[in-house]
């Protein structure tokens, strides 16, 4: 438990807050990852772990009521303006200046605050709570991404009946020249962009960080450098994506997808892998999709396909987007949600990009 608050004069009233951390380079993604207003005027927030935070406080003007905003490392890909109720007139999102994120909550006039009795709490490394304000009148909750520790929100059942048991461990897998490749594995989405959002609720950005980092694992094992774009759940536009896989000069590029129907229509499933342009992209997007439908009996195979996704189109690389099924189908969503599946996923998608490097080193 830390205190928030420290006192001083400015031309207005000032609260600063500095909670030890490395500060992020200009061009990272923001710290950002989740943050919610509650019902009893409670604001929390999830960051990056130990990220370093500024908060302020300023008195209404003409133009403003009260404000109170905190400051996070890293820019926010998508600023926008999010409609307050209550007490709260409104939410802003957005760069308040190169490689910073902020959150303004503009308060209503009539509002009663106390900001030099602010506390802010370290719940643990990545999450924070502060008491704002005491509701007059009915609060409805605002928020966006995922605050609590999330113990298993992806059902897992260790009996699959539709796949033959089989151990997928890395042994199995093709061998390749050691320590010759190189492989950026992007899991889509994350923090405040959860993706697609399927039946009962399952988040594409739980279930594509999840498999990534299990291809990344077994990857690893068969001597092949991955590296993951992102690491958990942070908000990461699609250019410092694409800068990385440029930058490292990566053999090879995977993004991780999951689908989702318009009308969200549950007779809607199917597997399917995208390529820009060229032999090798084709290739490698044949060799996952092969077997990805392998792990995944009766789920329709929509194909390899030439697609103009943003970070296939702009790596230099043989680079694919892979989408592992419709979170909102009724056949694949009952399959993402268990760990078996998601793990045989991952084993796929590792041994089509192992038969690809195998082919063309």
């Amino acid at each position: 438990m830390a205190k928030f608050f420290c006192n001083k004069l400015f031309r207005y009233l000032s609260i600063i807050c500095f909670l030890n951390s490395t500060i992020l380079p200009v061009k990272s993604q923001s710290a950002l990852a989740a943050w919610e207003i509650n019902t009893n005027g409670v604001l929390e927030l999830r960051t990056k772990s130990n990220t370093k935070l500024k908060a302020y406080f300023k008195k209404a003007n003409k133009n403003h009521g009260d404000r109170f905003w905190v400051d996070f490392p890293g820019e926010l890909k998508n600023p926008r303006k999010i409609k307050g109720n209550g007490s709260i007139k409104e939410i802003r999102l957005g760069k308040p200046y190169k490689g910073k994120t902020r959150l303004v909550i503009e308060f209503k006039e009539e509002v009663y605050l106390t900001p030099l009795k602010w506390q802010m709490i370290g719940l643990d490394q990545n999450r924070w709570r502060i008491n704002l304000f005491k509701p007059k009148y009915s609060f409805k909750k605002i928020g966006e991404g995922f605050i609590g520790k999330r113990i298993k929100n992806i059902k897992s059942n260790q009996n699959s009946s539709y796949v033959k048991k089989r151990e997928y461990d890395s042994s199995q897998l093709p061998n390749v020249k050691q320590n010759k490749f190189l492989v950026v594995i992007d899991p889509g989405h994350g923090g405040l962009d959860p993706g697609a959002i399927g039946i009962s609720g399952i988040r594409e950005t739980d279930v594509v960080l999840e498999v990534s980092k299990i291809v990344k694992k077994l990857l690893s094992e068969k001597g092949v450098k991955a590296i993951l774009t992102r690491k958990n759940e942070v908000d990461l536009d699609l250019p410092p994506r694409v800068y990385l896989a440029n930058k490292t000069d990566a053999d090879i590029f995977v993004s991780i997808h999951a689908n989702a129907s318009r009308g969200k229509r549950r007779d809607i499933n199917g597997l399917e892998t995208f390529y820009y342009r060229g032999w090798r992209g084709r290739l490698l997007a044949k060799r996952i999709q092969k077997q990805i439908l392998r792990v995944s009996p009766g789920s329709p195979d929509r194909g390899v396909k030439q697609g103009r996704f943003y970070v296939i189109k702009n790596t230099k690389m043989p680079a694919v987007l892979v989408e592992i099924g419709f979170l909102t189908g009724r056949l694949d969503a009952r399959r993402l949600e268990k760990a078996p599946h998601r793990k045989r996923l991952a084993y796929a998608i590792a041994q089509g990009i192992l038969e690809y490097l195998s082919k063309v080193g």
